[in-house]
This record gives structure tokens, sequence and C-alpha cells, in this order.
């Protein structure tokens, strides 16, 4: 078929012959975090991708090129069965699902589904989500548990229902947080993990020994439940009135992306925004020394918080590429600029 209002069509896969046991599956997601669910499903002979759903093309970079998700680059790889779809109330979309006739729907790292949809399937609709459930609901759970100094964190499925990220808990198996891991390595790690953990869900089905388990089942009186909402440029801003452990988790927790920052006043006025993609917590510091002061150790550049020294290695400032400080400090003289 050609091109439509909703998404742009394969050939139907051939369901292979001779299986015993399989689920007909319908797979929604959009980034790399996805695709290893996603080739996961492709390489279990027990069930069969019927379709896979995921956002619309969009314009990126300095050209505005159209950018399709890795997601969609997955699905075309293989001839999958693709939609995307504008919107997803969109009727002649739901149709489509419909026609599709899944037993389940798998969605990681999507939006969220309206009730028409994650209700179709007989099965419903589980998600893989990136952090051990009721604790981090939202869209940035590494994100939000690194800056929270979190030394564990997980992977759970889920039934979607009404409310974002609070449906019944299927499965979910821990991972644990290093002290210098930031956001990507966690997110690499948890990746393959979430695959892991989709089949061990697909199977659960399969073998009819699958119980889900209502979340407020994991929470009594003294459970403190910690969001994860989306990242705004206010949460990537260091502020270095902070104790240094807060703000060495933040670097962590916004690294490599969307990456926290801090503003160098050049003294003739103007401001350079100077993203820091690694750093370390350093010496104590002098009480006398102001939160923010910039000091220069034998190519070392640090910056003073409320506790300690904070030193850079890993940094990039505006309009130049991403550099290891000692390569940074040949090509500006930081003695010129304040925090």
């Amino acid at each position: 078929m050609k091109p439509d209002s909703i998404g742009l069509f394969f050939n139907p896969i051939t369901k292979p012959q001779g299986r015993e046991k399989e689920m007909r599956i319908v797979f929604m997601g959009t980034p790399e975090f996805a695709v290893a669910s996603l080739e996961a499903l492709l390489t279990c002979t027990e069930h069969t991708l019927i379709g896979v759903v995921t956002n619309p093309d969009k314009p990126s970079g300095r050209g505005q090129n159209l950018s399709e998700s890795a997601v969609k680059k997955c699905a075309v790889k293989h001839q999958i069965p693709l939609l995307q779809p504008n919107n997803l109330h969109d009727e002649e979309f739901i149709n489509t699902l419909i026609q599709w006739n899944a037993d389940i729907f798998v969605v990681v790292a999507f939006k969220w589904l309206p009730r028409a949809v994650w209700s179709i399937p007989s099965y419903g609709t589980i998600n893989v989500h990136g952090s051990l459930l009721p604790q981090y609901r939202g869209a940035a759970p590494i994100n939000r548990a690194i800056m929270n100094g979190e030394t564990e964190t997980g992977v759970t499925t889920f039934l979607i229902d009404k409310e974002i990220d609070t449906g019944k808990i299927l499965l979910s198996d821990t991972l644990s947080i290093d002290k210098e891991e930031n956001a990507g390595s966690v997110h690499d790690r948890m990746m393959l993990l979430g695959a892991q953990l989709l089949i061990r869900t697909l199977d659960g089905f399969i073998n009819n020994n699958m119980k889900p388990q209502s979340q407020e089942s994991f929470i009594d009186n003294t459970t403190v439940l910690k969001p994860a909402p989306k990242i705004f440029k206010d949460d990537c801003l260091i502020h270095w009135d902070q104790q240094s452990s807060h703000i060495h988790n933040q670097i962590r927790g916004l690294s490599p992306y969307p990456g926290a920052f801090t503003i160098l006043k050049h003294n003739n006025g103007t401001q350079r925004v100077l993203k820091i993609f690694e750093a370390i917590i350093s010496n104590p510091k002098p009480d006398s020394i102001p939160a923010g002061s910039i000091k220069i150790e034998q190519n070392h550049l640090l910056i003073a918080c409320l506790d300690s020294y904070i030193e850079l290695i890993d940094v990039q400032i505006d309009g130049k590429k991403r550099l290891k400080v000692d390569d940074f400090l040949r090509g500006i003289d930081i003695n010129n600029f304040s925090i």
C-alpha cells in the first residue's frame, strides 16, 4: 500500500508454521530504549509481531530534514507493518488496530494511550517502565533516580489503565546504580534488562501463571512516593550553593542528555553556557570561599559548592564541541569568567 494519513504499511509478515504457543503482538514505542524490546520480540520464536506503532517523522537539525524514530528504522529494516498516527484518537488508526486482531499490545517509551486504544486486545496492554513501580512514575525515571542519588533502580512491566503508570504490576527486576554512573550507562543496561523482562512477562501470560498485583499493595503508611516528571531546562541549571553530592547527582542524572549546565559570565558582560557531562567531588573547601568560585589547579578546573569543590572532567561550551577539561582550558582563558 502507499503511505496514507496514519502511516506507512508493508506487506504483512507471514505467520511461521508449527508453533504450539504464541501471542499476536502489536508493539508501540519510539526511542532507542524501545528497540531492544522490539528486537527481542523479533527473535522470540513463540510470538508473532503483527505490527508496530511509532511517532510520525519530525523535522530536526539545522536543515529541518525529517527524522525517523529508532523504532521506525527497526520496523522498516525487518519489513514489519507500521503505523505513524498523528492522533491516537483517530478513527482510522483505531480501526486498523482492531483489524490487526492482536492478543496483546506492548508499549515501551511511547505516548500516553487513550482507553480506546489500550482496551482493544484481549490480554490488555502492557508497558515496560524504567523504574521499580510505584516509585518514579513519569517520563524521566532514569534521570530522576540518579538525580536523587539512588543506588538501585529497576524495570517493571505493568498493565496500562486510565492513569499514567499506575496499572497492576506484572513483573519487576532490579538494577544497581554505581556512584559514578550516569543516565546514559544506566539507560543502556536497563534497555537490555527491560527486553528480557518483557519476554518473561509474555511467557507468563502464555503459561497462565501471571498474577497482576495492585500498586497499592506496595505502598504503606511509611512509603514516600518519588515522581519522575519530564526534565525541563530549569532542572538542568546548576545552583552552586548546594551540597556537592546534590550537584554531582544532578550532573550524572542529566548526562549525556539533556546535560546539566552553568552560566559563565565574561568580564565584558557577555555570557556563555557551559554544559557539564562528567564531574567528580573533589576536596572540601574553606568556608571563606563563596559557592560558584572558579579555581584552576594544574589544568584541573574546579568550582566551589556549599561544602566542597566539584572538579569538571568533560564539558562543552556553547558553539563548540564537547571536550575533556584539559583540552577545553587550552582554548579559553577561564580567568576572564566568573559564575
